[in-house]
């Protein structure tokens, strides 16, 4: 998964087409959309099968996942909100991580690619969004550990270079401070905020403006 892609059909896929099945013979890799189709073809509505509560289940985890990837935690809470008992909800979930609906490994790549590519999050911030979705630790932090420490920097420097032109009128240890504490905020450690900050700083001014020691 390279990036939070709609699971919602594509052209091919006309009304009334006939629908694959899933793969489930263990002869090779399941295709998600593949099995997407299968299980929504199944489902109906949540209406369709009231005294069903696996048909309940099933309905409503694709209807969620129809609008972008979701972790097995986040599947589990939006069941248990909606009334679905414990037990046939992971009946459902188990089926659906072993289609490969569910994949809290691919859900957490692409989680890192997309919020450190575009909110230049550190891998702090990143590690916390995602045991804020329910994805296992060990799971999030081999995702995190694809962030390269020198992307991890950079960064971090391209944040503070895009707030130095807001500071030219500060002196220095106010625009450090606030510098320091936006990096922060993204998840940077003390240490590398503060070299970033001063590196920043001590860069040769580029008109009478510029923040000087």
């Amino acid at each position: 998964m390279s990036s939070f892609s709609s699971g919602r059909r594509g052209p091919g896929a006309r009304r009334g087409a006939r629908r694959p099945t899933a793969d489930s013979s263990g002869d090779g890799p399941v295709n998600p959309d593949l099995a997407l189709e299968a299980l929504e073809s199944a489902a109906g509505s949540p209406e369709d099968a009231p005294g069903d509560p696996e048909a309940v289940a099933r309905a409503l985890c694709l209807r969620a996942l129809t609008g972008a990837p979701k972790t097995r935690k986040q599947l589990a809470d939006l069941l248990a909100r909606r009334g679905v008992p414990g037990d046939a909800a992971e009946v459902v979930l188990d089926r659906f991580t072993e289609v490969g609906l569910i994949d809290d490994a691919a859900f957490a790549r692409a989680w890192v690619d997309s919020r450190q590519a575009g909110r230049s999050l550190a891998r702090r911030a990143l590690s916390a969004e995602l045991r804020a979705k329910g994805v296992d630790p060990e799971v999030a932090a081999a995702a995190v550990e694809t962030v390269d420490p020198d992307d991890e920097r950079a960064a971090a420097t391209r944040l503070v270079e895009r707030k130095l032109p807001g500071m030219r009128r500060l002196d220095r240890v106010t625009a450090s401070r606030r510098l320091v504490a936006m990096l922060a905020r993204k998840g940077y450690g003390g240490g590398l905020a503060a070299a970033v900050v001063r590196e920043a700083l001590d860069a040769p001014p580029t008109d009478d403006n510029s923040l000087r020691p």
